[in-house]
């Protein structure tokens, strides 16, 4: 079997050192799509409709540049490996970049719209220069079923925990400067989760690539895909399958992601959507580790169709509340939070298991290929959600800070709740037919290891 492919043990401190930079690079999430529109809005002077537009139109931009830059770390050839180059100088570029978008200066009502646009241009471009390959290592490190499962629910909680820190981080620096009486605003709100996110992305960054040690592949650049072959990895039926279903429901949950501010203060009338955000990413961590267990016991497809059903059947219940609903609104976003953790972690531990399935079909390991497509769909559907949410609420009428006529009410209802519940639900059905188990696996690995010794093998997966 391949070198890189064998199943290896991963020890605290490796599991740690891998998962840290995700901690920090969810800071391109929360406040990006759930702050800074509201911040650059409200307080910067850009148009709402103006804004949606620019994040789709930059996040179109990065369908082009995902996947080249999967190719191109599949393709480098360093000392330090493949994908740590791009994780150490990419977090430098990215703070800087976040510096810019956070800190803006004052600005003219022609100006704001640039800056808006070139500093989330270069951070969205250095945030793909870092993730990708980022993304690209975990599956690269241990082939084990489970290994898996745990390496990256270590990750992707702590991606949650870093969510946790974000959507916190306004509320905790308007707590220090009201403490403090330093007064500032919005603006040197934004400025101080800049200096504390930035420092913080550079070192864990630093420490991954410090701690971390690429393994060898056994495949030459030569023998690595071309742009032009891009359509071979959609011949990967269990990708495809996977991918489908991952867009439908990511489609729908990114526009929560967008509209929560918007839905807290003028549908439920509250002023507690920091913490209705805390409640939510709480109960998902809280839950991780019950999900590795059912993972573990009853496969991994299991544990994610279970997570998406919890998560969907109680946020469904969220289009049906209004005004002075705050107490059921909490209860109903710890349920659906319970299943947030594994929805987010168990997709990427059965996309491990897909490359491995392509290894089988083509010989080569090519993660940065399927890491940049995956993470196009992540982009776009977050763009989507963005654009789509931002746009009907500025053609319905919507006005910063005022009261809002019911056009608005109910687009923000039917777009927060129901929107969302609809497509985790087509999602659901279309993830049943996901094909590979636990030994499934086991047989795609044995297959890889015996088509590298020049023997014919049947399809593990019967295809």
């Amino acid at each position: 079997m391949n070198a890189s492919t064998r199943a290896v043990n991963l020890d605290r401190g490796q599991k740690l050192a891998y998962g840290l930079p995700a901690f920090a690079l969810v800071v391109v999430g929360i406040p990006v799509y759930v702050h800074i529109p509201k911040f650059y809005t409200d307080v910067v002077g850009v148009n709402i409709a103006l804004v949606g537009s620019i994040l789709l139109f930059i996040r179109m931009f990065d369908a082009f540049t995902d996947p080249l830059l999967g190719i191109l770390s599949d393709r480098t050839q360093t000392r330090m490996g493949r994908r740590r180059p791009y994780i150490l100088w990419g977090g430098l570029a990215l703070a800087a970049a976040i510096l810019f978008l956070f800190i803006p200066p004052e600005l003219s009502a022609a100006r704001a719209p640039v800056w808006f646009t070139i500093s989330l241009f270069a951070l969205f471009l250095f945030w793909t220069l870092v993730t990708v390959p980022y993304e690209a290592l975990g599956p690269e490190l241990t082939s084990d079923y489970t290994e898996r499962t745990s390496l990256f629910v270590v990750r992707d909680g702590l991606l949650i925990f870093g969510t946790l820190a974000a959507a916190a981080a306004p509320a905790v620096v308007e707590g220090l400067q009201n403490a403090l009486a330093t007064g500032g605003g919005e603006r040197q709100k934004f400025m101080w989760i800049a200096l504390a996110y930035a420092p913080l992305l550079v070192g864990t960054t630093l420490w991954c690539t410090y701690r971390i040690r690429e393994r060898k592949t056994g495949t030459s650049a030569s023998e690595l895909p071309r742009p032009k072959d891009l359509k071979g990895i959609f011949q990967n039926r269990p990708f495809r399958i996977l991918l489908i279903s991952y867009t439908i429901s990511a489609l729908g949950s990114n526009l929560p992601a967008t509209l929560i501010l918007f839905y807290v203060q003028y549908v439920l009338e509250s002023s507690h959507a920091n913490l209705f955000l805390l409640l939510y990413f709480a109960s998902g961590i809280l839950m991780l580790p019950a999900w590795i267990k059912l993972a573990g016991r009853f496969g991994k497809k299991a544990a994610w169709l279970g997570s998406m059903a919890l998560n969907t059947c109680a946020f469904s219940g969220v289009f049906f509340l209004g005004a002075g609903d705050e107490g059921l609104y909490a209860v109903l976003v710890i349920l659906s939070g319970l299943g947030f953790g594994a929805t987010l972690a168990l997709p990427s531990a059965i996309q491990a298991d897909v490359i491995d399935y392509d290894e089988y079909l083509t010989g080569r390991r090519q993660e940065g290929w399927y890491i940049g497509v995956w993470s196009v769909v992540k982009k776009l559907t977050a763009a989507a959600g963005v654009g789509a949410g931002l746009t009907i609420l500025g053609a319905m009428g919507y006005q910063p800070g005022e009261a809002q006529p019911p056009e608005v009410i109910q687009a923000l209802k039917v777009l927060y709740a129901l929107v969302p519940s609809l497509c985790n639900a087509a999602a659901f059905a279309i993830a049943l037919a996901y094909p590979i188990s636990q030994a499934k696996h086991e047989k795609i690995l044995f297959g890889i290891a015996r088509l590298k010794q020049g023997e014919r093998v049947p399809d593990p997966l019967g295809y």
